[in-house]
């Protein structure tokens, strides 16, 4: 009995220690293994992971049959080749909505540079709510997913779109000069901004930041698998990251910043190695990774792009101003963009082109994120988000975007999908706990049994 018994509590720990470090930006244990060493890569991901669950809409080629965008409700849909699609929205008149939506090309479809998908939010008379924004492939030409938003702010210095009424979403594809007929998915986020309680924005952008960009963490780093997709985004603290990507893959990471802090990163990306397939290891892929920085509505705050010949590269995003609420005002989108606290995305896409040079095997990706200052206090909404919490940041932060609590959202750790630390702590509350319990149940069971001589 007794080596049963040890083999029950080895196992156990195993189990509870396996699962937690395998989670999606869990804090590696001492002397991990890299991913491709210990599990599948999350370069086994398709090109984009959809919401799960999300509902279905259709677009429509005219507005009069739009279908309704209820913010808060992720969606997926479907782009045409030609033509826009239209969406309807029924908004109040003190309530920001923001729309983004993300297209997938196949993955095999020959694509341009220029091409991509535009997003316009505009009133039952067809005037613009904000100016359009188009996302387009690249350098890289290689299909990846194509993100841009609209949206209707308030309180705004236009005098257009301010009152309550509907409202429509178009999508379109631009430029396509190369790609063959035929569909690409869609995935829709809407999301609702509520007004603050108090009157406390300037309404004028920052004139000045601090631009300077720090140096990059040093030391190991920890294993983390990317997400396929917003929505499956693993999350990360600040640190070194390590992860494996495969040409025509995109990956998805989540770091949580709050207000008054900036955040920073850098993608390396490693060598090929020797004769790994490739038509000649020699080439030269302009634009080969692309990293970018998307806001916690999705919308593109800045990105930089990486060409590959073979060896070890690096890349970092530019510097970005401090979140803050009045940065909306700004005309740079990389200022504008920095408006929310919670959860930024990091994106990272490998080229295509780049498997026909080097080979389909894998290529080492390492993170380097940095978030700069103490979290500070937020505008103060006066209600909740929808989805609820998404401008959270932090697990000290209370009643969702900090609009009860009255700190506006304190913390540096928490997101709409959850911080680290809560998803540690959820899976080996829950998960684990509810492991450990089963077993020793069965111990129990099993020593009555025993006692009893049956």
């Amino acid at each position: 009995m007794g080596r049963r018994t040890a083999w029950w509590r080895v196992t156990v720990a195993g189990a509870v220690l396996g699962a937690v470090a395998g989670l999606p930006g869990a804090p590696a244990l001492a002397e991990s293994p890299s991913p491709s060493a210990s599990s599948p890569s999350s370069a086994t991901a398709p090109s984009y992971v959809f919401a799960a669950g999300a509902p279905s809409v259709t677009g429509t080629v005219s507005t009069g049959d739009a279908e309704l965008l209820e913010p808060g409700t992720t969606y997926r849909s479907s782009l045409p080749s030609e033509g826009k699609v239209y969406y309807r929205l029924d908004l109040d008149s003190t309530s920001s909505v923001y729309v983004a939506a993300t297209a997938v090309p196949p993955t095999d479809a020959p694509v341009t540079a220029t091409e991509g998908v535009r997003v316009t939010v505009q009133d039952a008379d067809g005037r613009f709510c904000s100016a359009p924004d188009t996302a387009t492939i690249g350098a890289g030409r290689s299909p990846r997913p194509l993100t841009a938003w609209g949206a209707r702010t308030l309180p705004s210095k236009r005098s257009l779109c301010r009152g309550a009424g509907t409202y429509y979403v178009a999508v379109e594809r631009v430029l396509r000069t190369e790609s063959v007929p035929g569909d690409w998915d869609l995935e829709l986020a809407p999301v609702r901004e509520p007004r603050l309680r108090q009157t406390g924005s300037t309404g004028e952008a920052p004139e000045s930041w601090d631009s300077a960009t720090p140096s990059p963490p040093g030391g190991g780093a920890a294993p983390v698998r990317g997400g396929g997709g917003f929505g499956s985004a693993s999350a990360l603290e600040q640190g070194v990251w390590r992860d494996d990507v495969r040409p025509g893959q995109t990956l998805f990471y989540e770091v949580p910043v709050g207000w008054g802090q900036q955040v920073y990163a850098t993608a390396e990306i490693g060598s090929a190695e020797a004769g790994s397939g490739g038509t000649s290891g020699k080439g030269l892929v302009p634009g080969a990774v692309n990293l970018a920085l998307y806001n916690p509505v999705r919308g593109l705050v800045d990105d930089t792009s990486i060409s590959y010949s073979g060896g070890q590269r690096s890349g970092a995003l530019p510097a970005v101003p401090p979140v803050g609420y009045d940065n909306r005002y700004a005309v740079s989108g990389r200022v504008s963009g920095m408006r929310f606290a919670g959860a930024y995305y990091l994106v990272v896409h490998l080229a295509a082109r780049v498997g026909e040079e080097f080979g389909d095997g894998p290529l080492g990706l390492t993170l380097r994120v940095r978030v700069k200052g103490e979290p500070e206090g937020g505008p103060g909404y006066a209600g909740e988000s929808e989805p609820a919490g998404l401008f959270q940041a932090g697990l000290g932060s209370s009643s969702g975007d900090g609009a009860a609590a009255g700190d506006g959202g304190r913390g540096v750790s928490g997101s709409g999908h959850g911080s680290v630390g809560m998803k540690v702590a959820a899976f080996g509350g829950i998960g684990a706990g509810t492991l450990v319990l089963g077993v020793l149940g069965v111990w129990v069971v099993v020593g009555r049994r025993r006692a009893a001589g049956v």
